[in-house]
Order: C-alpha cells, then sequence, then structure tokens
C-alpha cells in the first residue's frame, strides 16, 4: 500500500493508543485480538503509519458460511446449488480518529478480499455486520449489499471485489 501505510498481520504493534470512537472495538484490538489469532478464530491485520509506526487501524478476517436461502435469486443463479456457501467475515473494522477520513477503511476491506482471493481456501463473499448506521452507509458505499432477512448485515461477492480491483 502506498502512502506512508503498510497493511501487515497483528504483531507485537503498541496498541494501547488506538481509539476508534467505539469503546469495545478499541478494547477488542487492545485485549482480545491476539487471542483470537492464537486460538485460529480469527486472523487480524493492521495499518500502519510507516513512519511513525501508529497503528491506524485494523480489520478481522474469519471463516463462515452463509445459507444459500438468505441470498437474493440474482446472486443464486450464479452460484452451486448448495444449502450452505463458504464466505469470509469482516468481523471487526475500524480506523483510529487521527486517521479518519484517508480512504484507510476502504484500503482495508479491498485488502481483505485481495488475500481471500489469494488465499487456499476460497469464499464467494466477504461478510460484514454493520454496528450502526454510518457503518451500514460506509459499507453500502463500498457495493455490499443487505441480507433481506438481515438488513444490518452485508455481503459483497468475492467477483465483484475482484471486478472493481482490477479496474
Amino acid at each position: 500500500m502506498t502512502g506512508g501505510f503498510v497493511i501487515e498481520p497483528l504483531g507485537a504493534h503498541d496498541r494501547s493508543a488506538f481509539s476508534c470512537g467505539a469503546a469495545a472495538l478499541d478494547r477488542y484490538l487492545r485485549e482480545q485480538a491476539s487471542q483470537d489469532v492464537k486460538r485460529l478464530m480469527a486472523s487480524c491485520f493492521v495499518v500502519v503509519e510507516t513512519e511513525t509506526k501508529a497503528l491506524a487501524g485494523y480489520y478481522t478476517l474469519a471463516a463462515t458460511s452463509v445459507p444459500a436461502s438468505d441470498l437474493p435469486p440474482e446472486t443464486l443463479k450464479r452460484l452451486p446449488r448448495y444449502p450452505v456457501l463458504p464466505a469470509a467475515l469482516v468481523g471487526r473494522l475500524a480506523i483510529d480518529r487521527h486517521f479518519h477520513h484517508k480512504g484507510l477503511g476502504s484500503a482495508l476491506l479491498a485488502d481483505a478480499a485481495l488475500r481471500v482471493l489469494k488465499g487456499d481456501t476460497k469464499a464467494f463473499a466477504l461478510i460484514v455486520d454493520a454496528k450502526d448506521e454510518n457503518a451500514l452507509t460506509f459499507y453500502r458505499h463500498q457495493g455490499f449489499r443487505p441480507f433481506a432477512s438481515r438488513p444490518l448485515s452485508l455481503f459483497l461477492p468475492i467477483e465483484t471485489a475482484k471486478k472493481g480491483a482490477s479496474s
């Protein structure tokens, strides 16, 4: 990633100053993210400002599945007729307040899609759960579409993300 930032797996980064404005997301990064990585519950990736080494944001990525019946017909017609489909869950995504409005959230979602595309385990879509209306607006702007039965849960087909990355 250019522009003075790098995205890398969570390691021995200083997380003490991270503050995104949502206490639960701050606490998760400080207290639980490393444990989830060790327990193979999720991978955690951080975006670091190269000059200062400041932690600018993070996201988690984990395997999940989606009942085919939750998907709209136009999405289903391009997929195998399985009752449950593999997906990748972006469980948490947060940007430190000092780094808002720099495009880092979009960059982290693109990074997640690329990791799924390049990984040995495949998924048909990225799944997110919006925590509030602001998050919902952000994800919809990124091309995510809501599930009919769960309006705060959204999906982005990996093929759509792939097309966006190549254009």
